[in-house]
């Protein structure tokens, strides 16, 4: 009898122990990125948890003819996986009146998977264009440096550029965070008004 009660109790903790595993990982927002500027046109969003660096963006842009030409990289710390990218692109100087237009160039694809799915439109509520990438599969979990953009500003002349970004990671396994990283990049591109 004293077998059963001990088997019981030692089983019900076991169960009770495993099930609150499950609620050990945790969901984060972080929004008050530190940006890192090379140049005006050159700058990262690096997001940090306890003095760690979580994972950043980094837009590199140029100015050809009438267009900017931009080149991103997406860094995430080890044991996290890229869910989502959602980029919102637009000119604060024109966006209302004459609003840019925003391209995908490169193809964006893995070593071995199909391309991510990959959605552009423009938002009811907010200014410019979204790009939204998801289904990452094999890139999930790398650097990825594959997404460039082409922005052709509207009929205005205009030099500045705003990135927002919302980034999802997952964790890797029970115990560890998914994160949010949510932030904006301000860029400046003068040679705009020299063309």
């Amino acid at each position: 009898m004293n077998r059963r009660t001990y088997l019981a109790s030692v089983c019900a903790g076991g169960v009770a122990t495993t099930a609150g595993c499950s609620t050990v990982s945790s969901s984060k927002t972080l929004s008050e990125p530190t940006v890192n500027a090379e140049s005006s046109g050159r700058k990262t969003l690096i997001f940090t948890e306890n003095d760690e660096e979580v994972g950043h963006l980094g837009v590199d842009g140029s100015v050809t003819s009438d267009r900017i030409d931009l080149s991103t990289e997406i860094w995430h710390q080890d044991g996290t996986n890229v869910e989502s990218i959602q980029l919102r692109v637009w000119m604060p100087e024109t966006a209302m009146e004459s609003p840019a237009e925003v391209a995908v160039v490169s193809p964006i694809e893995g070593d071995s998977s199909p391309p991510p799915s990959i959605a552009l439109y423009t938002p009811e509520q907010a200014l410019g264009t979204i790009i939204e990438i998801t289904d990452l599969d094999d890139l999930a979990d790398e650097t990825i440096s594959t997404i460039n953009l082409i922005v052709i500003p509207g009929s205005e002349p205009a030099t500045r550029l705003n990135i927002h970004t919302i980034i999802e990671l997952s964790g890797g396994g029970p115990l560890s965070n998914d994160y949010t990283l949510d932030g904006e990049l301000q860029l400046r591109y003068p040679q705009l008004t020299d063309t």
